[in-house]
């Protein structure tokens, strides 16, 4: 297996690992679990995973350093130090704890089949804000490849099903989960993109852990709830939301490109809609995968290339 093949392979296995969240949250539910446990025991999980990973990481890579020549020591001195101060990063991902927060309530209020179709919405309004911001115009192929979006978020939704019932809240929370990762992404592809991969997925799941933890404060660890069985949903999805799919993407994009990376990805969207149906028998019918579907085309024809041109939604 080539690196070309193994780099899509995992971020396909990442973009999967991102759709069962989802259920996984449902369950966590079902076991008498509240928002707040759930995702602040996430984003503790997170976060410990992800320093114990970097320090090993750094550990190992000093020790390989003994062995350079002092002026190989010296460069990579100068090269080690940041431009970007640490609580930038952090306060960056912040988005990232209220993404977890409107979207595990959208899944607690709504079937979890709509609830991923309430946060891809993150794709036409990473654009508006784009837009408002920073003065990006759109393009006329977003503009018409949006469009496609919205009635494939129609079809998806069940707007048409007589047994569809519109919780007003639950879509609030929803549209709230897109606008904040629209913002994340944003942050993201600007801030801090010249520490190590590892460190700044680390400080922004700290940012995410502080901001879950002032809106919920962590008395899971004083009440015996967390050593009673919460530590393992959280470790589960600190593990398929925080972890692999970081891990699989950071390997994987770089070898298949961003474009096809971006297509990729979008695997998320079906997975977490078949399992809702498979799993949690949610009723999912044929129209419904038709709206899912010209939503994954959207992605599609976003992220392909069309001679010299290159637009994508994504940011």
């Amino acid at each position: 297996m080539n690196n070309r093949i193994r780099g899509g392979v995992l971020v396909l296995l990442g973009a999967i690992s991102f759709g069962f969240l989802s259920t996984i949250v449902k369950f966590a539910y079902e076991s008498g679990y509240t928002l707040g446990e759930i995702t602040g025991t996430q984003s503790f999980s997170g976060m410990v995973i992800l320093w114990i990973i970097y320090w090993l990481t750094t550990l190992k890579k000093k020790k390989s350093e003994i062995t350079h020549t002092n002026n190989t020591d010296d460069n990579a001195q100068s090269e080690s130090v940041p431009k970007t101060a640490w609580w930038k990063v952090s306060v960056s991902g912040v988005f990232t704890g209220l993404v977890g927060i409107f979207y595990y309530q959208c899944v607690k209020l709504m079937p979890a089949s709509i609830a991923i179709i309430l946060l891809m919405q993150y794709l036409w309004i990473s654009v508006l804000i784009e837009a408002v911001v920073f003065k990006k115009r759109p393009s006329k192929k977003q503009l018409i490849l949006l469009g496609v979006v919205f009635v494939g978020t129609f079809l998806a939704g069940g707007i048409f099903s007589e047994e569809l019932a519109i919780n007003i809240k639950g879509v609030g929370y929803g549209l709230l989960a897109a606008t904040s990762y629209s913002v994340f992404l944003i942050a993201s592809g600007r801030i801090g993109n010249d520490l190590p991969v590892l460190k700044k997925s680390a400080l922004m799941i700290t940012g995410s852990c502080a901001a879950t933890w002032l809106i919920f404060p962590p008395l899971f660890f004083f009440n015996g709830v967390y050593f009673s069985g919460l530590f393992a949903w959280g470790l589960a999805l600190a593990l398929l939301g925080t972890v692999i799919p970081p891990f699989f993407f950071s390997y994987g994009i770089p070898r298949v490109g961003v474009s096809i990376g971006a297509i990729l990805s979008a695997v998320e969207l079906p997975t977490a809609t078949l399992s809702s149906a498979l799993i949690l028998n949610e009723s999912v019918d044929f129209v419904k995968w038709i709206g899912v579907a010209l939503i994954l085309l959207s992605i599609v024809a976003t992220n392909v290339r069309f001679g010299s041109k290159y637009t994508s939604v994504r940011t």
